[in-house]
């Protein structure tokens, strides 16, 4: 099995029980991914995860018994080897501050269109497949640590955009060299009518070129980064 064949399991914790069930149905739906069990107190969580060992855990911030932050912080105490989602209806920046501070991979804000939930994991299954064994150069780690946007590019996603997806896109664009929508779509996972928006806002920014592909039929837009070697 390779890397990019990797089936990741997956912990949901989530106080609505209804919620969770639902979370959990829907990452069973996704190809690369396996729920492995479900947790709706924190003292649960952090015994799951204990016994499971899942790679990722989707962890909602308000618990019965304590914050989803401060499960967070446990399992970094005790250096279980686990990702987070936090999926939250919290707003707070004090939670988002805590959730960057605890590792978290990602924070998704309730209610959400469960296609951005999909967004999300399929960015951190691509980030850790993506990531070789042993020691590495710096591309590849900024696959996983993006390097920041020069300045001339720091116009903010549009609105139905996210940051962590327009990374995704910039990302696939950095490995294949050069792609389509379509190709973009089968890179991340997306549908491919929201990876061209990506791709378009990428071109928009300046951070990537386009160019029309003839043949038979319509012609095909190709998408390169600027700054990519040719």
């Amino acid at each position: 099995m390779t890397r990019g064949d990797i089936i990741l399991d997956v912990l949901v914790v989530d106080d609505d029980f209804m919620v969770a069930k639902i979370h959990a149905e829907y990452v069973r739906s996704l190809p690369g991914f396996r729920v492995v069990g479900a947790a709706n107190t924190g003292a649960e969580a952090l015994e799951e995860v204990a016994r499971l060992h899942p790679n990722v855990i989707l962890l909602d911030v308000h618990l019965p018994d304590m914050s989803g932050l401060d499960v967070l912080s446990q399992l970094r105490r005790d250096a279980m080897a686990v990702d987070a989602i936090i999926v939250t209806a919290e707003r707070g920046a004090e939670y988002v501050r805590a959730a960057l501070r605890g590792g978290a991979t990602q924070y998704l804000v309730k209610p959400f269109d469960l296609d951005e939930l999909k967004e999300r994991l399929e960015h951190y299954r691509h980030t850790v497949s993506k990531l070789p064994e042993g020691r590495i150069d710096q591309r590849s780690i900024d696959a996983v640590f993006p390097a920041p946007v020069s300045p001339t590019s720091t116009t903010p996603a549009p609105k139905g955009l996210s940051a962590e997806s327009v990374n995704l896109v910039r990302n696939a664009l950095r490995d294949q060299g050069e792609m389509s929508a379509s190709d973009a779509a089968q890179e991340t996972g997306m549908a491919r009518v929201s990876a061209r928006r990506y791709l378009e806002h990428l071109v928009s920014r300046g951070e990537a070129s386009v160019r029309l592909q003839y043949g038979a039929g319509r012609p095909t837009r190709l998408y390169k980064l600027r700054n990519a070697s040719t």
